[in-house]
């Protein structure tokens, strides 16, 4: 009891409440919304955002960040659901949050610092236009065929009216004051208004019923084979990449919004727990919510108290106020997602574009795109290996060798820069086996052979200059370098020269 006094005295209870209801509120129509993509119930998104939520805001290593059933998941969930049916859906989350736990285990969480800026840029920016243009669903409804089509007329200009009404108050709300969520008070003002003036426009209720009982416990009804598992093997690789790269990426951009550090590997474990736990409870699993995670810091919420509130308000409107929900514009809350894009997107990028280097504007571009037409673990991967193509061919073209003959006729080279993979054809161009004199000397001092291709590069100049019966002898290797050539046993065989000992120059010897 002493640890909660403590504990609720360090957090503004109010603001971290109100954001978990704004969040909440956000939550139900991207729940519905992602299990139509996944070909599934809404209640199948529904408990999904309630667990994922709960659990990864208990026990997951970044406080006041928002996780939930996501469209980045639903789009691969979908091919398994129609070939085989939501039961191995369940069961292929419990095998992806395995896999996460596992991740989070071999601390291996680490890795998100191999993501270049610009990578992080690409994904934000690209983020922000999937947000914005999802929204554009709702400006659609039910023709009598069945099918979609656009709304028109008094519909449309109420609901384009509702929603600059939404983004009107967020903005300005927080110029007056900051001790309401700004988000919040403008879907409680929009809803009043449109339920007051019986507007017609679309509501929550319109998408999908929300109402259902507690998620209950229930191991997925499927055959436990060898089959099973070649079914959901892939798709459970799949969706645990792409639920930490998600989450992973939205720690970082939540670290730099509230300018303090999370725990990556934690937060692993913890995302893959809450699906594992999701599996077992009829929910389609989910991952970490850029857009709400952004809705919730921005409200000033900075504890776990506003996830977890979230997570009760959601179960909460389940249960007992699905009818009060329902009456919801989705106005309302597509203008609080048009916010959130608004507020995501890096818009410093485009200053910027013209004074980075070319390569970083090409991969923040590249990765940008990449998420809006494809997906975002497929961004991310050619983001990173872009960048990482990228400093491997500037690193191989700064190698350099300074050439000088001594007073005992031996040619000296002294390298400069990283020898691998990618710069040994240049290292190779910088030596004449057949002109240089009977020894020659490499130095090492300020290179160092960094992996196997340079040493076979330091092999076959051996070859060569083995062939014209003259010999070769490295000086200066260090340590690393030593132990590399040791590893490759007969690969290569020089002679080391021992590194000398210098002495100051005396005025006599001078």
């Amino acid at each position: 009891m002493i640890l909660v006094k403590n504990y609720l005295k360090k957090v503004d209870l109010k603001i971290e409440v109100l954001s978990g209801l704004t969040v909440a509120l956000a939550l139900v129509p991207e729940a519905v919304a992602f299990s139509f993509v996944a070909g599934v119930e809404p209640l199948v998104g529904l408990y999904a955002a309630f667990l994922v939520c709960l659990i990864t805001s208990a026990f997951g290593g970044r406080p006041g960040m928002i996780s939930g059933a996501t469209g980045a998941l639903a789009v691969v969930m979908v091919s398994l659901v129609s070939a085989h049916g939501v039961e191995y859906l369940f069961c292929a989350v419990i095998l992806m949050g395995i896999f996460q736990v596992i991740f989070g285990w071999l601390r291996l969480g680490k890795f998100i610092r191999l993501v270049p800026e610009p990578v992080i840029y690409g994904f934000v920016n690209g983020l922000a236009i999937v947000i914005f243009l999802a929204q554009f669903g709702q400006f659609k409804t039910p023709a009598a065929d069945g099918s979609l089509e656009w709304i028109s007329g008094n519909v449309l200009l109420i609901m384009l009216g509702l929603i600059a009404l939404t983004m009107f108050i967020i903005y300005f709300l927080p110029k007056l004051t900051k001790s309401f969520p700004s988000s919040l008070a403008a879907i409680l003002c929009v809803s009043a208004l449109a339920i007051f003036f019986d507007l017609p426009t679309k509501s929550v209720g319109d998408i999908a019923s929300i109402k259902g009982g507690f998620p209950l416990f229930s191991i997925p009804e499927i055959p436990f084979s060898f089959e099973t598992l070649k079914i959901i093997l892939p798709y459970s690789l799949i969706l645990a990449g792409i639920g930490l790269i998600e989450s992973l990426l939205t720690l970082t951009l939540v670290d730099e919004l509230t300018e303090t550090r999370g725990s990556s590997n934690k937060e692993c474990v913890a995302q893959g727990a809450a699906n594992i736990v999701t599996g077992f409870f009829g929910g389609m699993g989910g991952c970490a919510m850029i857009g709400q995670s952004i809705i919730n810091v921005s409200s000033g919420a900075r504890s776990r108290l506003s996830g977890l509130s979230a997570a009760i308000f959601l179960l909460t409107f389940i249960l007992f106020a699905s009818s009060l929900i329902e009456q919801i514009p989705v106005a309302a809350l597509v203008g609080v997602m048009f916010m959130v894009c608004i507020g995501t997107f890096e818009w410093t990028s485009f200053n910027i574009l013209n004074k980075i280097p070319k390569s970083d504007a090409f991969v923040l571009l590249l990765v940008t795109v990449t998420t809006v037409f494809f997906d975002l673990a497929l961004a991310v991967i050619a983001g990173v290996i872009a960048s990482a193509l990228v400093f491997a061919w500037e690193s191989a073209v700064r190698i350099r060798a300074r050439k000088y003959v001594d007073n005992e006729g031996v040619k000296h080279y002294e390298m400069w820069g990283p020898l691998f993979f990618a710069s040994t054809a240049l290292f190779q161009e910088k030596f004449d086996p057949i002109n240089d004199p009977n020894v020659v000397i490499i130095d090492f001092k300020e290179s160092r052979i960094l992996d196997h291709s340079g040493i076979e590069a330091v092999q076959k100049l051996t070859d060569r200059y083995s062939k014209v019966k003259k010999k070769l002898r490295l000086r200066h290797l260090s340590a690393d370098c030593r132990k590399l050539l040791d590893k490759a046993g007969n690969i290569i065989e020089v002679d080391i020269i021992e590194d000398p000992h210098y002495k100051v120059m005396t005025d006599e010897l001078a």
